[in-house]
C-alpha cells in the first residue's frame, strides 16, 4: 500500500527564496533515494477559519504563509528506507545538524506519515 509523509510548515516571507532553495535540495536528496513524489505548494487560498485551518495550526504570523508539502512512497517499509538514507546524506547534514539554519520555524511545523487508501 502507498505511503506518504505530509507537512504544513510556517515559512516566512521574506524568507521564501531561501525555504524553496532549501526544498528543491531536499527534492534531489528525497528522489536520489528512492520516493517517487516530493511536492510543496505554497498558500494561494487558505483563510483563517473560525475554529481550524491551515494558519491556526501553525499558529501562523502576519509576515508568514503556509506551505503545504508531502513525500510518496511505495509502503511505510520504503519510506522507513528511503528516510534512513536521507538522514545520513552529506547533502543535509548542516540542516540537521543545525536547526538555526533552517528557513522556518521547525518547532510550529505539523508532520505525519499516513497510509494512502485512495489514489485517483
Amino acid at each position: 500500500m502507498a505511503y506518504t509523509d505530509g507537512f504544513i510548515v510556517p515559512v516566512p516571507k521574506k524568507k521564501m527564496k531561501d525555504y524553496l532553495k532549501l526544498a528543491k535540495l531536499a527534492s534531489r536528496v528525497w528522489k536520489d533515494h528512492g520516493a517517487l513524489e516530493y511536492v510543496e505548494a505554497v498558500a494561494d487560498d487558505v483563510k483563517v477559519g473560525k475554529w481550524t485551518s491551515f494558519p491556526r495550526s501553525v499558529k501562523l504570523k502576519r509576515s508568514e504563509t503556509v506551505v503545504f508539502a508531502w513525500i510518496v512512497y511505495k509502503s511505510r517499509k520504503h519510506r522507513d528506507q528511503v528516510m534512513a538514507k536521507v538522514f545520513k546524506d552529506k547533502r543535509l547534514a548542516a540542516m540537521m545538524q543545525d536547526h538555526s539554519k533552517m528557513p522556518f520555524d521547525g518547532k510550529r511545523m505539523i508532520f505525519g506519515g499516513f497510509e494512502i487508501k485512495i489514489s485517483a
